[in-house]
């Protein structure tokens, strides 16, 4: 039996790792959406600022490129 025990206690430890790295990376990939989320709402209430400006102004301000582009 000592060699099933051994096989057994290797992959309970790979079992415990794989859970452990799981556990991580569903935190890494929670705060990534977290801060994706408040980047897409900042971005939408920047468009809207601007459309409030460009509104405002009477005319759609033109974005013009640089002539060195």
């Amino acid at each position: 039996m000592g060699d099933a025990d051994a096989r057994i206690e290797a992959l309970e430890f790979k079992i415990a790792h794989l859970e452990r790295t799981t556990q991580e990376l569903s935190d890494v990939l929670y705060a990534q959406q977290r801060q994706l989320d408040e980047a897409l709402s900042l971005n939408r209430q920047l468009l809207r600022q601007l459309e409030a400006l460009e509104a405002r102004s009477g005319e759609a301000s033109r974005i013009e490129v640089p002539p060195h582009y």
